[in-house]
């Protein structure tokens, strides 16, 4: 069925199609993501819930991220890509099942952590899994599809979970659970994966299937090759730090995940209704909030359409500066307020700056490093990196929430927001100084890069007519 509508439709259409159906446990986890912020004003209200039991609602989903790590890695190496996003569907489905009957606080404890389980695993498995069936001149903005799938799932749960009982906004979560669970089943492994497990023959039938053609040979060969070639580096744990390339993405992608939380991005998207409320800003927080998650929607898909065009480097240094600039502004009205300034003639400056931070956040910090998560790793460890890069996320998600409600009762909702933007202008000068461009590049040529070859290598092999792939090869074993 999905070949023959496959062969009637344009080449890349297929590959579309299957990322749509790898993202749609990505709005449900989106609607996990978001869940607190509508949803615990209304919990404070019928059960008093103390900061504690907030925290501990927003950090249970990120220590649950934590636990599945060891699971993570099993499932993506034993069985499979695709496998394990069914898993993480399944844990996904169960939890809000949970949420939706729960009757006590116990019952929401345990489905967040479940949650937590889920969106690890369907993360971690999803950027492979698009990744790697993915050509290079969109693998950028297939990737980053998973990202505006958690967006959408923000939205949704924003618009529909102030409005609505918890089991009808946990039917609409578990409904596009149900939509993946029966599609995905259809589709094939990645190919990248098939070949690692020796099966060149199911390879092969699964790059027809997302190239649409049988002229897939010598991109088979140099997905061959270039598994046999990294497969001679044995995936172990030491691995990540003997090799420079290794090293290097794996500090690159800690800095990138860690630049994100504290930019604020978790503390904005579980407590945003509770800042704009305190903020007393023109817009009520609910509508707020639901303006605030489609400017940083509108603001990733416009970043997805460009990121391959314009670069991962040149977005990152956009979005921190601009980032910076709106935490600025924000925290300095707060301490404004704060400290009895008249407000009267500028609650706009909130809602402005929040629509500012959704623009810049999602115009380059909270879309490139999902995107090169998938690029800088190599096929050996990449599951054993971006399983560890995506629990060091979790950990910095937990560590920014603990600081915000820290100082927020310690000093005043200014304080961490200002930390916020000096952590912001932090990334700004990492992006410039270390972050490398992998616009245009293939998996192979990115590692080649991480490893010290010179960009110039290219370049000097067109002009000389030369075997573009083999120099590089040749160069960069000469600088290992």
């Amino acid at each position: 069925m999905f070949s023959q509508f496959t062969s009637r439709s344009y080449p890349k259409c297929v590959q579309f199609f299957s990322t749509v159906v790898a993202c749609f446990g990505g709005i449900a986890v989106g609607m996990h993501y978001g869940w607190t912020s509508p949803i615990t004003p209304i919990l404070k209200k019928r059960i008093n819930l103390s900061d504690y039991q907030i925290a501990t609602i927003e950090t249970l989903y990120m220590i649950g991220g934590l636990l599945s790590l060891p699971l993570t890695i099993y499932i993506c190496d034993r069985f499979g890509r695709k496998i394990a996003i069914l898993i993480s569907a399944l844990f996904n489905l169960t939890s809000w099942i949970m949420i939706g009957l729960s009757k006590t606080l116990t019952m929401i404890y345990i489905a967040r952590c479940l949650c937590g389980i889920a969106g690890n695993i369907g993360s971690v498995a999803g950027t492979m899994y698009i990744a790697e069936i993915s050509s290079k001149s969109i693998r950028g903005l297939l990737t980053g599809c998973s990202f505006v799938a958690g967006l959408i799932g923000i939205i949704i749960i924003y618009s529909i979970a102030p409005f609505v009982n918890l089991t009808t906004s946990s039917s609409v979560g578990a409904g596009f659970i149900l939509i993946q669970l029966m599609t995905l089943i259809f589709l094939p492994e990645s190919p990248y994966y098939l070949l690692l497990k020796k099966d060149k023959e199911k390879s092969r039938k699964s790059l027809m299937f997302f190239r649409n053609t049988q002229n897939i040979e010598l991109e088979l060969n140099e997905i061959s090759e270039a598994v046999e070639r990294l497969e001679k580096e044995k995936g172990r744990l030491i691995d990540l730090f003997k090799s420079e390339g290794n090293r290097k993405a794996l500090v690159i992608m800690t800095i990138l995940n860690a630049s994100q939380h504290m930019a604020a991005i978790t503390v904005m998207l579980m407590n945003l209704h509770t800042i704009l409320k305190d903020a007393e800003g023109i817009i009520p927080p609910e509508s707020a909030a639901i303006t605030f998650s489609v400017v940083m929607l509108l603001s990733a898909i416009v970043t997805i359409l460009i990121i391959d065009k314009i670069g991962r480097k040149i977005l990152m240094i956009y979005s921190s500066t601009f980032t910076c600039i709106s935490l600025l502004i924000l925290a300095s009205y707060f301490a404004y307020k704060e400290h009895d300034g008249d407000i009267t003639n500028v609650k706009w400056i909130p809602v402005v700056a929040v629509m500012l931070f959704a623009i810049a956040f999602k115009g380059g910090m909270g879309m490139v490093p999902i995107v090169m998560s998938g690029e800088l790793f190599p096929t050996s460890v990449k599951t054993l990196g971006m399983t560890i890069v995506d629990a060091l996320y979790v950990i910095f998600g937990a560590v920014s929430v603990y600081i915000y409600q820290g100082l927020v009762n310690i000093v005043g909702v200014y304080c961490p927001l200002y930390l916020f933007a000096v952590c912001s202008f932090g990334t700004l000068l990492f992006s410039i100084f270390f972050i490398p461009e992998t616009r245009g590049k293939t998996l192979e040529e990115i590692q080649m890069i991480l490893k010290g070859v010179k960009n110039e290598v290219c370049g000097d092999v067109c002009q000389n007519g030369g075997d573009k792939k083999e120099v590089i090869r040749i160069k960069s074993f000469e600088n290992l």
